[in-house]
């Protein structure tokens, strides 16, 4: 376990020490009209990098020697993992909606042994009320794939 703490930290402090530079790049003030673009960026990636530093600290000072997970950990872990790592590789190809609603409906189901109306109900509702908000609403556009083709978007 200790192992994994402090790699995980070391990398952790390491990337948000990018952000941090980066953050203070395009600058961490405060403007007149507002926060500056690296503001939120800075705060959040230094907090970081404070409590992955005391992660850090306390792994090197822990020496038990504890398994880092167990089997069946490892199995929740993945059963998490795995249908969103496909997810994220489906929504290069169908956009982020249709993915979306495909690791909702089967993880529901799967994992949570939902009823099929609860499934669907969700499947489609969140995906469809994220579409509204982030494309009518926000006006943000998302990754879209053929079915947001096709109904014209």
């Amino acid at each position: 376990m200790r192992a994994a703490e402090l790699v995980t930290a070391s990398v952790l402090i390491f990337l948000g020490g990018i952000v941090l530079f980066d953050a203070v790049r395009i600058g961490v003030g405060w403007s007149p009209d507002g926060p500056r673009s690296g503001f939120f960026p800075f705060w959040l990636a230094l907090i970081m990098v404070i409590v992955c530093g005391v992660i850090l600290v306390q792994a090197a000072l822990d020496h038990r020697g504890k398994s880092f997970v167990s089997r069946e950990q490892l199995n929740s872990v993945l059963k998490v993992l795995w249908p969103a790592t496909a997810a994220v590789a489906l929504m290069h190809f169908v956009g982020l909606y249709v993915a979306s609603a495909l690791y909702m409906g089967f993880y529901m189901r799967w994992v949570g042994r939902h009823s099929w109306v609860a499934v669907v109900a969700i499947a489609l509702g969140i995906p469809i009320g994220s579409f509204l908000v982030f494309e009518k609403w926000f006006l943000v556009p998302m990754p879209k794939g053929p079915l947001e083709q096709w109904l014209g978007y």
